[in-house]
């Protein structure tokens, strides 16, 4: 999004990351006790000689900070990241620094990165006052005709005239836009706030976190500047399930607020909208192609129930599990997809896009630098293929409907029964057995598909 170059180091202040046990670190996901017969089983242990500790994460730096990224990987697929370290190794895990850069390259980017929030955080509150204030917008501040909505708790917060921001505010912001335009993004983003504020106020509410105002407000504030910096998608309902979780991660809300940009780089087409569609419909569309491949059976029995266009897996790829996992099961699984599906120029590639088409940089056979990449990624660039490639979430759930075949066979007599099939999966998803499944649904559909 913001062409700094660099990289951060693995510990720096404003992160959570500490020695603590594994019981102390998981106090910072721990459920309101009136809430636990509500909220899905936690599957998820710290193995140790498996899952990455905080030793073995320092051990892969080098003395100048450049990270050995195929010793961090093999371990978070082996078993997941400590609580620790979730929030820096998750920074890597999503392109935010390269991991060939230095400690002092890292903490010069970050420090940019810190004060380029704070920027946009600021026109956000010239535009908006309650922003930054501690308190959140859950009623409209603008009507659509473009007049103020007074909010008779606050008189002075939210009666200002539209205003007109910094032309380059944002990159997403085109310098040639005319103030017609401009106007009409502050409109569209007011028209939001008030349903940022809504969905807020419903997330994670489970979470001991969560019950302090002033997390609830950060969690705010960040979508709310999201939505402004990116004016052609905004905000959409799915997208604090996302975040939360950088929320809690870390202290310093601009590093949440980067780790959230950076997943929305690689989610945000599922969320784009047209008069017809919406984006995770070509998600969904991929589903029904694979199944089709791999278990003709099962697509035809799903089709004959009017299930073709697979609407029912539509919650599971939008928000990734989240809904259906409990919220450490659910973080769990994130880091082991986005291990599988690492690229080690993930942040080359989002700093320069045109190094995403260099195939010089693309390794070959047994290269030394495959190691680098995640299991699944890793196969994608053995099999030569630069087409744009299918997330590895579809694969996942693709994987989960095969786990229920026979199920879904034998019960599902409409698209109701298939969606309570598949609400059986809350508390109950190995996430690692899931991952396991999905790079075998992969192998079969490539084999069959490169057959035919």
């Amino acid at each position: 999004m913001v062409g700094f170059r660099g990289a951060c180091c693995g510990a720096v202040p404003g992160i959570h990351m500490n020695s603590a046990s594994a019981e102390d670190c998981c106090d910072l996901y721990a459920i309101r006790p009136e809430c636990q017969d509500d909220v899905p089983m936690t599957r998820f242990k710290i193995r140790p000689g498996k899952t990455l500790s905080a030793r073995k994460w320092q051990s892969a730096f080098s003395q100048d900070g450049r990270l050995d990224m195929a010793k961090v990987l093999r371990r978070i697929q082996r078993g997941g990241i400590h609580p620790s370290i979730k929030g820096v190794v998750w920074e890597f895990l999503l392109g935010c620094y390269d991991p060939n850069s230095t400690f002092d390259e890292r903490n010069q980017l970050r420090q940019l990165r810190r004060e380029q929030y704070e920027i946009w955080k600021s026109d956000c509150k010239n535009m908006e006052p309650t922003i930054g204030s501690g308190r959140i917008i859950t009623t409209p501040v603008i009507s659509e005709d473009r007049v103020p909505i007074q909010d008779p708790s606050s008189p002075d917060l939210n009666n200002e005239d539209l205003g007109t921001p910094t032309p380059d505010v944002s990159p997403r912001h085109n310098s040639t836009d005319s103030t017609l335009a401009v106007e009409t993004n502050v409109l569209q983003w007011k028209l939001t706030l008030h349903q940022i504020g809504l969905d807020v106020v419903r997330t994670d509410r489970a979470l001991v976190f969560y019950v302090n105002e002033a997390n609830l407000a950060k969690l705010c504030d960040v979508l709310c500047v999201y939505a402004w910096i990116d004016n052609e998608i905004n905000y959409c309902q799915g997208m604090s399930d996302l975040c939360s979780p950088m929320v809690i991660l870390f202290e310093h809300e601009a590093d949440a607020f980067w780790c959230f940009e950076h997943l929305m780089r690689r989610m945000r087409g599922n969320f784009k909208t047209t008069g017809s569609s919406i984006g995770v419909q070509s998600q969904l569309s991929t589903l029904a192609e694979i199944i089709k491949v791999v278990d003709p059976k099962l697509h035809r029995h799903i089709e004959n129930l009017d299930g073709g266009e697979y609407v029912f897996a539509f919650r599971m790829l939008m928000v990734l599990f989240r809904r259906e996992l409990s919220f450490i099961d659910a973080i769990y699984l994130w880091e082991l997809m986005w291990a599988m599906e690492y690229n080690p120029n993930l942040f080359s590639q989002y700093e320069d896009p045109s190094a995403a088409t260099d195939k010089s940089a693309t390794p070959k056979g047994n290269d030394k630098s495959l190691k680098q990449y995640g299991k699944f990624e890793r196969k994608i660039v053995k099999s030569g293929s630069l087409e744009q490639q299918v997330a590895f979430s579809v694969f996942l759930m693709a994987g989960v409907l095969e786990s229920k075949n026979k199920r879904l066979l034998m019960e599902a007599k409409g698209l109701d029964d298939v969606v309570k099939i598949l609400n059986d999966l809350t508390g109950n998803l190995d996430a690692k057995k899931a991952c396991r499944e999905a790079l075998k649904i992969h192998k079969k559909y490539f084999r069959k598909t490169k057959k035919s």
